[in-house]
C-alpha cells in the first residue's frame, strides 16, 4: 500500500499526518479550526485517501502558521507515498458544483509546483477561519507535493460553496491523478522517464 507519515515539530506548530493513497476515504482530523478541519475531510471523503491529521498550532497568534503547515505536511505525505510515480494517471481535472457554485480544478502531478489561484471571497472569514488563508494553502500544497494546480471559480456567490466546491474538485481530481493505471505497467507517465527536472 503506498502510505507515508509525517512528523513535523517546530517552535509554531506540532504535526502529525498520515496518508493511505490507496484508501476509502476514512479520515480523522483535528487542526483546531473547524472549518479547515472540514475541508480536509472532505479532501479525504471525495479524493478516497484516507487521512490523519493532527495539529497543535500557536492559535493564539493568528490562524496562518497552522493553516500553512497543515498544507505543507499533507503534501510531503502524498508526495513521500506516491514515491517516484510509477504508473500514475498523473492528471486530473474535475468541474464541482454546489448549488449556485461552479469551480474548476485541473492538476498535474509533475514536480514542479505551481498555483494559479483565480477565485475570491467576499467575506473575510468562514466558520472563524481567515478566507485569505484558503488561497494560500492550496499554494502550500502544491510546493511539497510537486503539483501544477489551477483552481478557477466559474461562477458562485455563497462562500461556504465557493471554498467546498473548489476543495472538492481538488480532491476528484487528485483522485485521477494519484490513481494507479494498469495500462501505464509501472511505467513513469513521461517520456524523459522522470517527473519533476
Amino acid at each position: 500500500m503506498r502510505t507515508a507519515r509525517i512528523e513535523r515539530n517546530t517552535a509554531e506548530t506540532k504535526i502529525l499526518v498520515e496518508v493511505n493513497l490507496d484508501g476509502n476515504g476514512t479520515y480523522d482530523v483535528s487542526t483546531g479550526i473547524g472549518f479547515l478541519d472540514h475541508m480536509v475531510e472532505q479532501f479525504s471523503r471525495h479524493s478516497l485517501i484516507d487521512v490523519t491529521m493532527k495539529i497543535d498550532g500557536d492559535l493564539h497568534v493568528d490562524q496562518h502558521h497552522t493553516t500553512e503547515d497543515s498544507a505543507l505536511a499533507l503534501g510531503q505525505a502524498v508526495s513521500r507515498a506516491i514515491g517516484d510515480k510509477a504508473g500514475i494517471g498523473r492528471y486530473g481535472q474535475a468541474f464541482s458544483p454546489m448549488d449556485e457554485t461552479l469551480a474548476r480544478v485541473a492538476l498535474d502531478i509533475s514536480g514542479r509546483p505551481y498555483c494559479v489561484f483565480k477565485a475570491g471571497f467576499s467575506q473575510e472569514k468562514l466558520g472563524g477561519w481567515d478566507t485569505e488563508l484558503i488561497q494560500h494553502w492550496f499554494e502550500s500544497i502544491a510546493q511539497t507535493a510537486g503539483i501544477t494546480l489551477h483552481i478557477e471559480l466559474l461562477y458562485g456567490s455563497n462562500n461556504h460553496h465557493i471554498c467546498e466546491a473548489i476543495y472538492k474538485g481538488f480532491a476528484r481530481a487528485m483522485r485521477s491523478a494519484v490513481e494507479l493505471d494498469a495500462r501505464k505497467g509501472g511505467a513513469i507517465p513521461s517520456t524523459k522517464g522522470q517527473l519533476g527536472g
